[in-house]
């Protein structure tokens, strides 16, 4: 009896061990795949391709996504000072965008365009010894510009 208990666990601890084995006849399946959603059909309701094409439509017509920005300045009905605090930013950081909004009734100064706090937060380390002032703000931002294609020669 104890010999089966040892055999049973032995075969649950090695069995693993052979889980990514690619034998021949999957990868004959795996560059068949292609073929096999072309030739593939799909039976749903037109509706679907509706609410998807009302999603495509309304996603193009917004201008701006959910984000982070870099707070560095904000000064209540004094533009001036706004607008020179971000041509002295981008002397600094020339590789930044910068923002002056107005929200009423404040100037604020606002840098970056960042999917996730912690890119936000990487700017704002980066800053802080020339902006001890600056704090990360969730913002709507810019779409982020698409890369452009690497061309090997």
């Amino acid at each position: 009896m104890k010999r089966f208990f040892l055999l049973v666990i032995a075969m649950v601890f090695f069995r693993p061990l052979f889980a990514q084995i690619i034998f021949p006849d999957e990868c004959q399946i795996e560059n068949n795949q292609e073929n096999l959603y072309q030739t593939l059909n799909i039976d749903k309701d037109h509706r679907l391709d509706k609410m998807l094409n009302w999603h495509i439509q309304n996603n193009k017509r917004r201008e701006s996504i959910e984000g982070y920005r870099v707070e560095i300045f904000f000064s209540t009905n004094n533009r001036q000072k706004a607008l020179d605090k971000k041509i002295e930013f981008v002397a600094q950081y020339p590789e930044c965008d910068v923002y002056v909004l107005f929200i009423s009734p404040n100037f604020r100064v606002r840098v970056g365009d960042f999917r996730t706090k912690n890119e936000a937060v990487k700017l704002l380390k980066k800053i802080e010894k020339d902006y001890s002032a600056a704090f990360v703000v969730k913002d709507n931002i810019n779409f982020p510009l698409t890369a452009k294609p690497i061309i090997y020669e």
